[in-house]
């Protein structure tokens, strides 16, 4: 793979419009913000009975798919599309990547109730051939999300440390970068939302879940965003994008336009891509 510039540029933005000052400075200094409130309540359970829906309709294709497999369906799905232009969402990325914004890819993070499944502490941009590392993921919860259903955690500061040593991970996991002894690095926060509810971070910065021993499912959909400039050294990564705002003068992105229905088909399934 080409060299990849891992490196944490911070924002350089004294006037957001959606996020406050502190909030754009304890992105910068911690590598995330939460929680920001996007939906109301009924709309949180709307987007709830949406993803049961998609889960049902991909169960029903009898594939062998399993709870994470909605990888990559944003642009063959109508209702993932619409999500992933929310206006109030793209408010807040826009204060961190700045006007023109690109949505390239998006996953489904389902862990039911007692999977045994880490995800392991890692790097989002150490699995991704993307240059450079300048991604904003959104993670907004389908659920409540919280310590007891194995809610995300992040380790605070950790993305400016640049590309961190990791290893294959040795427990039942869902993806398979560790980096470890994590300890060392500092107290993991619990990223805690209600259903409806996002956090942002940055895409250099240490994060992962533990299984879920509860009775409750922790669902959360990450959508990943970022300026055009961001190049995909792999082109097949750039063709699952979705100009959000403004423009890619480059063209190196695609933008997809809004799909007509629900595809959850296996014919053409996009590229598995990133990790939560």
């Amino acid at each position: 793979m080409e060299e990849r510039d891992l490196s944490f540029i911070p924002v350089d933005n004294l006037q957001p419009k959606a996020l406050t000052p502190a909030q754009v400075a304890h992105y910068n200094s911690h590598g995330y913000v939460m929680p920001l409130s996007i939906y109301s309540e009924a709309e949180a359970l709307a987007n709830r009975r949406y993803f049961d829906y998609l889960l049902a309709e991909m169960k029903a294709h009898n594939d062998g798919r399993d709870a994470y497999a909605i990888n990559g369906y944003h642009v063959r799905c109508r209702g993932l599309w619409d999500i992933v232009m929310h206006p109030r969402i793209l408010d807040y990325v826009e204060d961190l990547v700045g006007p023109n914004i690109i949505a390239w890819g998006s996953h489904f993070f389902c862990k039911l109730p007692h999977d045994p499944k880490h995800v392991p502490m890692h790097q989002d941009a150490s699995y991704w051939p993307l240059s450079p590392a300048r991604t904003v993921t959104v993670w907004l919860a389908i659920d409540d999300a919280d310590s007891q259903n194995s809610a995300m955690q992040f380790i605070p500061g950790t993305h400016t440390l640049g590309h961190l040593a990791w290893k294959e991970t040795d427990k039942p996991a869902v993806l398979g970068q560790e980096i470890p002894d994590i300890e060392r690095l500092g107290q993991p926060v619990f990223d805690t939302l209600k259903a409806g509810a996002m956090s942002l971070h940055a895409d250099m910065l240490a994060h992962g879940s533990g299984p879920n021993t509860s009775d409750r499912r922790r669902c959360g959909l990450t959508v990943r965003y970022c300026p055009p400039n961001v190049r995909a050294l792999n082109p097949s990564w750039a063709r699952q994008s979705i100009v959000c705002r403004g423009a890619d003068a480059s063209g190196h992105w695609a933008n997809n336009p809004r799909p007509d229905g629900e595809d959850l088909s296996l014919h053409g399934k996009p590229k598995s891509i990133g990790g939560n």
